[in-house]
């Protein structure tokens, strides 16, 4: 058989055939892209009941001052004896209006504070009392916490974000663990932790347990459990960073699945874009320009597990914050 194609008409063919494979290949590439954009933009939940809650108190509120942002970061823990959850970590992330400062502020569970009236997921409301901290989050989910927050302070939190604890041992899991150096054994049966002295990869269990930990580690107290998490963090950070784990798109996306599907937060960041523009504001803060702090306190004379807020500093510190001052910074470091 006599071959008539020309040879130009047949390059032209394969062109066309290899361009079209191409086309196909970035199409699916796309595809895949927005298909893996959505699933992790869909796991994250956001918390309408309690944009609803606190829309009802918005009179009671504190007014916005300036264009600073307060986020209130929260780490729920759901209790199958109780039937509830709360709020086991609580931290205030302060941005500066000029995007040069950040202050990242504990406040410890066990803090005796009044909690207003707040609105139960059941339909009722529960009683003004006074009781520690994260009793707030048991009564009234993230709206009492939030609430509760800036009646102690006087501090508008613009946004709130929930990290579940069970999500943060699945991102755990999904990072290949934490490597930690204990100098002595540590055991916590209030929190099923049992590790040996010596090097230890935390899985996602034992890290919930590690962060938890409190009784019988270190000096037993709120502020040493504060410190180990806040160090914890760092490690995470610190792994999140790592090459094994960014540019490997097959251990990156199981990260990605599990942090976002622990995350509940305001309609101000429950969307992937949303906190990425979040995370490229501290990105571009210098890093020794991000503080951390604890509200201080000093023990409450009924009860000395329990705190409350050590005057003038605690109300010095809420003041620099309100204000966007430089002096939050100054107090935060007496306050360590």
């Amino acid at each position: 058989m006599v071959e008539t194609t020309p040879p130009r008409t047949r390059r032209t063919t394969v062109l066309r055939v290899l361009a079209g494979i191409a086309a196909l290949g970035l199409i699916g590439s796309v595809l895949a892209g927005w298909l893996v954009y959505r699933k992790l933009d869909g796991n994250i939940h956001t918390d309408t009941a309690a944009e609803r809650a606190l829309a009802a108190q918005a009179g009671s509120r504190p007014p916005h001052v300036g264009s600073s942002e307060n986020i209130l970061l929260m780490g729920s823990d759901y209790r199958p004896e109780l039937g509830s959850a709360r709020s086991d970590t609580v931290m205030l992330l302060h941005l500066s209006a000029d995007g040069r400062d950040a202050r990242v502020v504990s406040v410890p569970r066990d803090l005796m504070v009044p909690i207003p009236s707040c609105q139960e997921s059941g339909g009722g409301t529960s009683r003004p009392q006074y009781a520690q901290f994260n009793w707030s989050y048991q009564f009234g989910g993230a709206a009492c916490t939030v609430r509760t927050f800036e009646q102690l302070t006087d501090i508008r939190v613009d946004h709130y974000v929930v990290l579940g604890f069970a999500g943060f041992a699945r991102m755990i899991d999904a990072v290949g663990g934490i490597r930690v150096d204990l100098p002595t054994a540590e055991r916590d049966p209030n929190v099923g932790l049992d590790l040996s002295a010596g090097p230890h990869v935390l899985n996602g269990t034992n890290a919930l347990a590690y962060v938890r930990a409190r009784e019988y580690v270190g000096d037993g107290s709120d502020t040493n459990r504060m410190s180990r998490q806040q160090a914890f963090l760092g490690l995470v950070a610190t792994k999140l960073r790592s090459n094994g784990v960014l540019l490997n798109p097959a251990r990156l996306f199981p990260v990605l699945d599990a942090m976002t599907s622990a995350i509940t937060a305001d309609s101000g960041l429950n969307s992937i874009g949303k906190l990425y523009g979040l995370v490229e504001k501290l990105r571009a803060v210098p890093g020794n320009q991000v503080l951390y702090g604890t509200v201080p306190r000093r023990p409450y004379a009924p009860d000395p597990d329990r705190d409350v807020l050590l005057q003038p500093a605690a109300g010095e510190l809420f003041t620099a914050l309100r204000a966007d001052s430089s002096d939050a910074s100054a107090a935060l470091l007496k306050a360590r």
